[in-house]
C-alpha cells in the first residue's frame, strides 16, 4: 500500500479518489464501517480508495503531556487499511499549520484541490477545522454547493453502546481483554523492536523478548496471556503463545517499565528484530516476591494458565 504524505499534493493515478477520514487510531468495527463505506463508493466509480489519518493525534498537538494512550502505530494502520481494501493512507502531520486551517480551507484548500477528492466518506462525529469550526453539515453544504459527494457514516454500536476507541482504552485499563478485542474486531496489539534487558528472565529459566511500550496506551499492569508474530516471516508466519509480564517489575531494582512476552517452546534469538505481541486474557496483578523460588514458582503457574487460556488458537 502507498504511504502518502499530507504536505504533498496528490497526483497521477491516485487523484480524484474517494477519501475516508478520521483519526481512526485502533481501527476498530466503527472506522471499518467508514472506510468499508468509502472503499465500495471507489470500487463502484473506479476510483482509488484512500484513507486519511492525522499523525500526531490532534490530542497530542493540543496536549503534549497527557500520556500515552495510542492503540495503533502508523505502520499497524497502514497495514489494516490495506487489509479493508484501500489503495492508499494519506497521513495528514498535525501541525501548528494544520490547527490554524479553517473548516472552509481545509474542503477547498486541502481536501479538494491539494487532494483531489472526488468524495469524503467520515463518522457523524467527525469534526475539524480551526476550534473545531467544521463538522458532517458543513462538509455537505461544501459539497452541494462545490461538486463533490460526502457521505456520513452513523456509529456502530454492541449490546450496550456506541463503539468508540474511549471504550476500548476503558477496557483495556481494567484488563478486561475479551471486551477489547470484540471492539477492536481482534486483540490489542503492541509493536515493537526487541530489546536486549537485564537477563532476568533467562536466570529464571523463562527467557523474554523485552519490548518498550512508546506511545501505546498502557493496559492494566500485570500478567496476559499473549500471542506473538515475527514480522520478519510475514503475514503467514508462526504464531508464538506466551505470557507476559506489562509493567514495573516489582521484583527487581530499579523499577523499568517493559513488555516482557515469555514464549513457550521458542528459543531463537530476537534481539533488533520487530515483532507484535497480542493481548488475549489478563491473568493476575503485579505483584512483588520474596526470593527467587516463589517468583519462579508463580511464574511456571502463570505459564500453566496462559496455556490453557490460549489452548482454543
Amino acid at each position: 500500500m502507498i504511504r502518502l504524505d499530507g504536505h504533498r499534493r496528490i497526483e497521477g493515478d491516485l487523484r480524484g479518489g474517494v477519501i475516508a477520514l478520521g483519526n481512526f487510531d485502533g481501527f476498530h468495527a466503527g472506522h471499518q464501517a467508514v472506510v468499508g463505506r468509502a472503499v465500495r463508493h471507489a470500487q463502484d466509480e473506479g476510483r482509488p480508495a484512500i484513507v486519511a489519518t492525522f499523525d500526531p493525534h490532534p490530542v497530542r498537538f493540543f496536549k503534549p503531556d497527557v500520556p500515552p494512550f495510542r492503540l495503533t502505530t502508523l505502520d499497524q494502520r497502514q497495514e489494516l487499511f490495506a487489509a479493508a481494501g484501500a489503495d492508499a493512507m494519506l497521513v495528514l502531520p498535525f501541525d501548528a499549520a494544520l490547527a490554524g486551517t479553517t473548516a472552509e480551507d481545509f474542503i477547498t484548500g486541502l481536501l479538494l484541490d491539494r487532494y483531489g477528492a472526488a468524495g469524503v466518506v467520515t463518522g457523524a462525529d467527525f469534526v475539524f477545522g480551526k476550534g473545531r469550526g467544521g463538522n458532517v453539515v458543513t462538509l455537505a453544504d461544501h459539497a452541494r454547493r462545490l461538486g463533490f459527494f460526502t457521505e456520513m457514516v452513523a456509529p456502530v454500536d454492541d449490546a450496550a453502546e456506541v463503539i468508540s476507541s474511549s471504550r476500548i482504552r476503558e477496557a483495556l485499563q481494567v484488563g478486561d481483554c475479551p471486551a477489547a478485542t470484540r471492539l477492536l474486531t481482534r486483540p490489542f496489539t503492541v509493536r515493537n523492536i526487541v530489546q536486549h534487558g537485564d537477563k532476568n528472565g533467562r536466570l529464571l529459566g523463562f527467557p523474554t523478548a523485552n519490548l518498550e511500550m512508546g506511545q501505546y496506551l498502557r493496559p492494566r499492569y500485570g500478567i496476559y496471556a499473549v500471542t506473538g508474530r515475527l514480522l520478519r516471516e510475514g503475514p503467514g508466519g508462526r504464531t508464538l503463545k506466551g505470557a507476559a509480564n506489562l509493567g514495573i517489575r516489582p521484583s527487581f531494582d530499579p523499577p523499568k517499565e517493559l513488555l516482557e512476552p515469555h514464549f513457550f517452546d521458542f528459543a531463537e534469538d530476537l534481539y533488533g528484530q520487530e515483532i507484535d505481541v497480542a493481548f488475549h486474557a489478563f491473568i493476575r496483578p503485579e505483584a512483588k516476591y520474596e526470593g527467587m523460588d516463589a517468583l519462579m514458582a508463580q511464574i511456571a503457574v502463570d505459564c500453566d494458565e496462559a496455556k490453557a487460556l490460549l489452548a482454543h488458537l
